[in-house]
């Protein structure tokens, strides 16, 4: 049971090295999908089996000692600093979409040249710039 955990311990430490390596060279990689669901899956994995060592936690702490134990605790920690990491990429990957998305709305607002300005009672001039719908990869 405890070696199935360090196995998944292992492959997320790995994955999440993997994922973060390419977000800070090639941002849009393709395959940052398939990582992203395998990281969905062996967190999930975890999660599950987290969950069952604290419904029954006098079965699996003897087990916990020795060796087992230095290499989770090593684990745990190898995961805690690239988490950090990776949560860092995606946050830099994130503002960069957004960033992209808002300079596409500028653009598509100056394009349509739907702004329209008018005077109120008081003579002061309000301008009006509807926002256009965006749509990537897809039609509105």
């Amino acid at each position: 049971m405890i070696a199935r955990l360090i196995d998944i311990l292992e492959s997320l430490v790995m994955l999440m090295s993997e994922e973060t390596q390419l977000l800070e060279g090639q941002p849009f990689g393709r395959s940052l999908p398939e990582i992203a669901a395998t990281k969905v899956r062996l967190v999930g994995q975890l999660e599950q089996m987290t969950a069952a060592y604290q419904r029954n936690p006098d079965e699996w702490q003897p087990m916990l000692s020795g060796e087992p134990r230095d290499r989770l605790i090593a684990l745990l920690a190898e995961l805690e600093a690239i988490s950090g990491a990776n949560a860092a990429a995606l946050e830099r990957q994130i503002d960069l979409s957004v960033e992209m998305i808002g300079a596409i709305t500028a653009e598509a607002k100056r394009l349509a040249g739907r702004a329209t300005s008018t005077y109120g009672a008081q003579g002061h001039l309000s301008r009006f710039d509807p926002t256009m719908p965006i749509a990537i990869n897809s039609s509105y």
